[in-house]
């Protein structure tokens, strides 16, 4: 698991982070960019002139660079090997929290940290793995998956609630374990409830300044 400083695209509004996201994920699964017409279906908006009216401003800010034909959309050179995932809410590093499933934004990575479809982002919130670097704040990048082995760091739900911690499963029970001296460990044993795993922390990333 890597934690990189870097910083938020804090001058993107959500619709232009949503418009910058569909145009990378297209690039990389299909090889080419989407038109006009494509982006303006997926934003679900009537005509090209208000997807236009975004690219314009993504590339005034230093994006995107388009040309005057069909599919003319190209991600700038400090954007062509990243992708753009969502940020899907906050998970309590610390006592269990109800989960939060609320896209906040996007946050662009490079491609080769997203190991696995379907990454997303969650914030962190809590001390809990401070241990493991993980701190107040955080953007924890988790790859679904409904399994883990010992020391993964997952995102676990527990009777609906949410935390981020190590995981152990040993002999009787499942051991949720913080990263934390000062914190206990969440037990869960038969007939305690319902445990899941959402899925895998992979890499942690935090602002600057």
């Amino acid at each position: 698991m890597t934690t990189i400083k870097v910083g938020l695209q804090h001058d993107l509004t959500p619709r232009q982070q949503q418009v910058l996201q569909f145009v990378t994920s297209h690039l990389d699964n299909q090889g080419y960019p989407p038109t006009l017409r494509e982006i303006a279906a997926h934003l679900g908006v009537s005509g090209p002139l208000p997807v236009s009216k975004h690219l314009d401003a993504l590339e005034k800010k230093g994006y995107i660079k388009r040309d005057k034909v069909s599919r003319g959309i190209g991600l700038t050179t400090s954007l062509s090997r990243s992708v753009s995932l969502p940020i899907a809410g906050t998970v309590r590093a610390g006592h269990l929290s109800p989960a939060i499933e609320d896209i906040q934004g996007y946050f662009s990575v490079d491609h080769l940290a997203v190991k696995g479809n379907d990454c997303f982002f969650l914030r962190v919130s809590g001390d809990s793995m401070i241990g493991a670097g993980i701190f107040d704040g955080d953007l924890a990048l988790v790859r679904p998956q409904q399994t883990a082995d010992n020391k993964d760091t997952v995102v676990a739900m527990v009777e609906g609630e949410a935390t981020l911690k190590w995981f152990y499963h040993e002999q009787d029970h499942i051991r949720l374990q913080p990263a934390n001296p000062n914190m206990s460990a969440i037990i869960i044993r038969p007939g305690d409830g319902e445990v899941s795993i959402v899925g895998k922390v992979i890499g942690v990333y935090r602002r600057l300044g």
